[in-house]
């Protein structure tokens, strides 16, 4: 027995430093994983306990409002109930996400979507499932957080437009960041999800609309479920924007386009600065302060009419008649034609071996300068034309705003086209022959421009030469109504046109309006002068044996586009028109009475038939 003892304690001292190694190793080993969790990883973990019981609430920042020039809304916000899910409390209890479905009627499999869908999110940040709840949903949410756990209700402002669509293109609207803009503006205080401005207004003026988001610390339980404030710091509103536009003005503008497509700018000849802007058709910007629906976005796009261009910056269309002021301009200041210079008009113009038809089928007769503009005599500019030549007159149209862009602060604005014999080798290689010139000089052929420079065009005219920047906004202030910012007109120099040039083109183009014979007369108000230019723009050519008097037996896409340019009163110009009615016929039937509207509101005179009707105008002779 003592030998078996003495055996057995052999056996152990030989084990011994084995098993010393043994515990050595195993507490090591505790030690090491014990420094490796408290110290390397101990930031981490802390981070995650934190966001665990401690959680930041973001509050959103009131966007700044858009007015117009006397203050009134035309962008504010509006209280929006949107609801969040937070899936790291939600995990515990999975059949949460079916309750929530039930009581928000969405599918499930969409929810489940968007909880897989941001691989990238930060742990325990919301997800957000449904905005703009109504108040039934609401009450049945609020009524049922205690069984919901990380579930959130949240109040956010949400973007509203008083006016629907009125001026939208203008105003713009706001949209989900993406990721190219996310990448961006992610130091600007931007999250995903966030909305910002797309376009118009609301883009370009982001940084002063934004404003800055706040949030709230507190503490949450083991659900998710707030506990107590720990801290807070308050969101500061953005500032409000003061456009140039007058509401009065737009909202007569767009009623006087009701059923038409088109553009109309108004313009302050003296400063440039935009009265009204339309592009019919418009859109509704409240669309895009939700998530817009993919049904939703497929029918603005594929609108034949294109509802979401601008059609006042955008819309490229061939000025029509509207041009000759170029082409008279042209002739005058290269002295191949003086005021009293007279040509025969027949009805038609035999060059080469085709004829070139005025619109007046029996002919103006012998016809000089003032009574061609006034009356729009096409055969007199084909002969004008002839003689100064596509270089002059490109020349001309240049000094006057064509084909370059007028500098408007809104994106995506075009440059229209003024050919030139230079412009036609460089762009089809080919030379300028003279019978495109008869095109060119009344506003057909390769010519193509906005209604924003025929606006600027004419607010030239009217102004004596000076060249102003389109302008948009008035001025930024903040929240107190303290001025921030301010846009004063900005003057970007002069025609190299004389003054009596311009004068002799003034005084016809108030005979447009006043002469018996004007083509503009329907836009006459009785004891106030107003000078103008309509045009007709062919969209396609027609066989020369078509009658003017058939253009509306057209399908409607071949129909005319039809012009009007104006300023008002004659002596003192307050306000500038430039009227485009998409396929509308002729300018004097179409988009005179537009206009006429316009200033009658502009001036606040009261509606009334103009002096000469249009029942006293032949639409087969009117240009």
């Amino acid at each position: 027995m003592i030998e078996l003892n003495s055996q057995r304690l052999e056996d152990f001292k030989e084990r011994y430093p084995y098993l010393k190694i043994f515990v050595g190793v195993t507490f090591f080993i505790l030690f090491f994983q014990l420094w490796y969790l408290q110290v390397f990883k101990g930031s981490e973990f802390r981070r995650l306990s934190e966001n665990n019981c401690i959680r930041i609430r973001e509050q959103i920042a009131d966007r700044g409002m858009i007015q117009d020039r006397k203050g009134r809304i035309l962008a504010q916000n509006r209280p929006s109930f949107e609801v969040f899910l937070v899936p790291e409390d939600s995990k515990k209890n999975p059949e949460v996400i079916g309750k929530i479905a039930a009581l928000l009627h969405l599918p499930l499999e969409e929810i489940e979507e968007r909880l897989k869908g941001d691989k990238r999110r930060p742990a325990y940040r919301p997800i957000k499932l449904k905005s703009d709840i109504d108040w039934n949903q609401l009450c049945l949410l609020e009524s049922n957080l205690i069984h919901l756990p990380g579930l959130q209700v949240d109040v956010i402002p949400r973007r509203f437009y008083p006016y629907g669509p009125l001026a939208s293109h203008l105003i713009g609207y706001l949209g989900e960041i993406d990721e190219n803009e996310f990448k961006e503006r992610k130091d600007q205080g931007y999250r995903i999800g966030a909305f910002i401005g797309k376009a118009g207004v609301e883009s370009l003026w982001e940084r002063d609309l934004k404003g800055r988001d706040g949030g709230r610390q507190i503490e949450v339980d083991a659900l998710g479920r707030e506990i107590r404030p720990l801290g807070r710091v308050e969101p500061i509103p953005g500032h409000n924007v003061i456009l140039t536009i007058d509401l009065d003005l737009q909202q007569a503008a767009e009623e006087a386009f009701e059923g038409k497509n088109g553009a109309l700018i108004a313009m302050e000849p003296n400063t440039g600065r935009i009265l009204a802007m339309v592009s019919k058709p418009s859109f509704d910007p409240s669309v895009f302060a939700r998530v817009i629906s993919p049904r939703e976005w497929k029918e603005l796009l594929e609108d034949p009419f294109c509802p979401l261009q601008n059609k006042g910056i955008q819309g490229q269309y061939p000025p029509g008649s509207v041009f000759k002021i170029v082409t008279a301009i042209a002739g005058l200041e290269t002295g191949a034609i003086q005021p009293h210079t007279q040509f025969h008009c027949t009805g038609a113009f035999p060059y080469g071996d085709r004829s070139f038809r005025c619109w007046k089928e029996k002919g103006h007769g012998m016809i000089n300068l003032h009574r061609a503009l006034v009356e729009s005599c096409d055969v007199y500019f084909y002969q004008v034309g002839l003689k100064v030549g596509v270089d002059a007159m490109a020349y001309y149209a240049s000094e006057l705003g064509l084909g370059r862009k007028t500098g408007i602060s809104l994106p995506h604005e075009k440059t229209g086209t003024v050919p030139s014999t230079a412009w036609k080798k460089k762009r089809f290689g080919a030379p300028w022959y003279s019978g495109e010139t008869l095109s060119f000089a009344v506003g057909q052929g390769y010519l193509n421009s906005t209604p924003l420079q025929l606006a600027q065009l004419i607010s030239i005219i009217a102004n004596g030469g000076k060249i102003y920047r389109p302008q948009i906004v008035e001025r930024v202030e903040n929240l107190n109504g303290e001025l921030v910012r301010e846009y004063p007109p900005i003057e970007l120099g002069r025609v190299n046109i004389s003054e009596e040039t311009l004068r002799v083109i003034r005084e016809a183009l108030k005979g447009v309006v006043h002469d018996p014979h004007g083509t503009g007369a329907g836009c006459a108000i009785k004891g106030f002068q107003i000078a103008g230019k309509t045009g007709t723009a062919q969209v396609v050519q027609l066989p020369e044996d078509f009658k003017r008097g058939q253009v509306y037996r057209l399908p409607l896409k071949y129909r005319d586009h039809a012009w009007f340019v104006a300023f008002a009163p004659y002596e003192d110009p307050k306000i500038a028109v430039s009227v485009l009615v998409e396929h509308g016929g002729f300018g004097a039937v179409a988009a005179v009475p537009i206009a006429r509207k316009v200033i009658e509101a502009f001036f606040h005179l009261p509606p009334s038939s103009p002096e000469k009707g249009l029942k006293d105008l032949d639409e087969r002779e009117y240009d």
